[in-house]
């Protein structure tokens, strides 16, 4: 059974990690790595997961392909378990897609940023209105690619249909001018993962989306709870830990110019080094090259022994939920 709306509310306030694709050689999805992957993150605390998202390959699978690797990720996890999933493209696309989750028992949608090269505002209203109508379980827009004004971000909080509001905008001004303007009962989700954890905390923000903690999570539910208790030293110290490989996340790779080119296959990378399962990328992403993985082995072994320093002596119990 789907939560409730206040519960997906409380799921928000916290640590919510990406599904992301395992594909093998041939471009086939992994089903089973999704499984594996998601029982682990819960066994050590995660209760929010991000399912058909950004992070997930969203655009590089097929609309039946986001139900499946969603439903994988639904069947595998206990039904205290939160599942966002990515819904996008045209309405009539993006309200299949949500009937089709919410079928499958999807708890939240989380509406992917407009593709569109030329979009209003009062037009994202509307699509969000029409989203709305076609199932009981609510949104979550997710704000990025674009600049929107505070008046618009005030008016989508007060859509009935949405719970909360993932910003990714490296833009603190107007994240803390439309919280203050918005609506009081909206959650607002940092989707800049842990190098903003703790500015964006400052503005109201009261959860935020895994970077490594996709593959490292007591770093992030540790991060989670020193915010929830104002150990401000700590939580910059936990932030600066996740900062190096946050860092070549964004780079451009080798022969490529685009910044961002490696972050999938670096938290893929990241997951393999964990002991979990990342597998191959899709196109238009390209597989890390031997010299960038060197690189990033050696800035997992650092965050390694920065999490064994920094957590040891932090109960994993307590912190797990955000009750440290």
């Amino acid at each position: 059974m789907a939560f409730e709306t206040e519960q997906v509310k409380e799921r928000l306030r916290g640590v919510a990690v990406g599904v992301l694709t395992p594909f093998d050689q041939d471009g086939e999805i992994d089903h089973w790595k999704i499984e594996e992957n998601v029982a682990s993150l819960y066994d050590q605390g995660i209760r929010t997961f991000l399912a058909a998202a950004n992070i997930s390959e969203y655009h590089s699978l097929s609309q039946t392909e986001r139900i499946a690797v969603t439903e994988t990720a639904v069947d595998a996890l206990p039904t205290d378990a939160c599942v966002l999933a990515g819904v996008g493209g045209s309405t009539s696309a993006a309200q299949d897609l949500i009937r089709a989750y919410d079928d499958i028992g999807v708890d939240a949608m989380m509406v992917m940023p407009p593709d569109h090269t030329y979009i209003h505002e009062q037009g994202l209203l509307d699509y969000h209105r029409e989203l709305g109508t076609v199932s009981a379980a609510p949104l979550v827009p997710y704000i990025r690619g674009y600049e929107p004004s505070v008046e618009y971000l005030a008016q989508l909080t007060r859509l009935e249909c949405v719970v909360g509001i993932k910003y990714a905008l490296e833009d603190a001004v107007t994240l803390g001018a439309s919280i203050s303007a918005g609506a009081d009962d909206v959650v607002w989700v940092n989707g800049l993962a842990e190098p903003y954890a703790v500015a964006f905390w400052a503005e109201g923000v009261e959860g935020f989306s895994a970077g490594v903690s996709n593959f490292r999570p007591e770093i992030g539910l540790a991060l989670f709870a020193a915010l929830s208790n104002e150990e401000w030293d700590r939580a910059r110290d936990l932030r600066d830990l996740c900062l190096p490989y946050q860092n070549f996340r964004e780079g451009t790779g080798e022969d490529n110019s685009i910044a961002g080119a490696v972050s999938v296959p670096a938290v893929k990378q990241g997951l393999e080094f964990a002991g979990l399962h990342g597998g191959a990328v899709r196109d238009p992403i390209r597989s890390l090259t031997d010299h960038d993985h060197e690189r990033l082995e050696s800035l997992y072994s650092d965050l390694a022994d920065g999490v064994d320093r920094l957590i040891d002596g932090y109960s994993l119990e307590r912190i797990k939920y955000g009750t440290a």
